[in-house]
């Protein structure tokens, strides 16, 4: 007769209801720390970034200086840092350990895995993006938040969300702005392993990106006539709308609509990619041995 106890049905089903999350958390959490790791790139990146933050405010404030313009010149200075900090997260290349994959052939590695390989690549580049958006953020808030209010800098500082409220909805938003930027990755990813080498896509996505996501220009400052296209589009879900709701300009209803426009495009971005890259791999070969 043994002498363990049962183990009650309730406790015994919780460990296996989770399970199937456990390799997807761990792999985003690995990816997550070995980022982490390369802090000069992250200083690095910083200093470049505030450079041309510094540049692009010069450049708004003639803007400005000429006349009247859709947002305050306060939101279009503070867009301009916040962009800047968030510079790493638009999927402007795909994941390089997927291309470097391809390249080699190891990607029959990730075939051969008990675990759907879409989804697994999928929290690896959320990692990836993570862990590369983060430090710099932090860097730029306080640079351009603290640093440049002490030193009498006030008037090209990046200033706090119009309130408690949009701070809220924003931090929402940015969460769906990195599941977003991870399903765009995706489909750099998806066409890595079918055309076998990322370059080519790459460099076409790199100016589409910058603009359309209000990276290069605000949204709010291209032609009139573009703006509802402009805000439907998939990229502006990476930076723009969260910057709207930031400023208050989307509150209410109008956050709400937009946090919704974020996870319409996740939904449809991961869905497409996930069948996308099933058809890939049906056609995948990989020689050696």
């Amino acid at each position: 007769m043994s002498g363990r106890r049962p183990v009650p049905a309730g406790l015994a089903a919780r460990p296996a209801r989770g399970r199937w999350l456990r390799p997807y958390r761990a792999a985003f959490v690995s990816r997550f720390l070995q980022m982490l790791q390369y802090r000069t790139a992250a200083f690095a990146g910083f200093a470049t970034q505030c450079w041309w933050g510094g540049i692009k405010v010069m450049v708004l404030a003639a803007f400005y200086a000429a006349g009247a313009a859709p947002m305050p010149l306060t939101q279009a200075v503070t867009y301009t840092w916040l962009a800047q900090g968030l510079l790493a997260l638009l999927p402007w290349a795909g994941d390089p350990e997927v291309a470097q994959a391809v390249r080699t052939g190891a990607v029959a590695y990730d075939r051969l895995r008990p675990v759907d390989a879409y989804w697994l690549w999928f929290v690896r580049s959320a990692g990836w993006i993570a862990a590369r958006v983060l430090p710099r953020l932090a860097l730029m808030a306080a640079f351009a938040a603290l640093l440049l209010p002490l030193a009498g800098w006030g008037d090209w500082s990046w200033r706090p969300p119009a309130s408690i409220a949009a701070g809220a909805a924003f931090g929402v938003s940015m969460v769906l702005a990195l599941l977003l930027s991870a399903a765009l990755v995706m489909l750099l990813n998806v066409a890595a392993v079918a055309a076998l080498d990322a370059r080519g896509i790459n460099m076409l996505a790199l100016p589409v990106v910058i603009l359309l996501s209000g990276n290069l220009v605000p949204l709010a400052l291209l032609p009139d006539g573009w703006q509802r296209w402009l805000l439907l589009q998939p990229l502006a879900g990476l930076l723009d709308i969260p910057a709207r709701i930031y400023f208050g300009q989307w509150a209410g209803a109008d956050a709400v609509g937009g946090l919704l426009l974020q996870l319409f495009w996740i939904a449809a971005l991961a869905g497409a990619g996930r069948w996308a890259l099933q058809a890939a791999f049906a056609r995948l070969e990989v020689q050696g041995g």
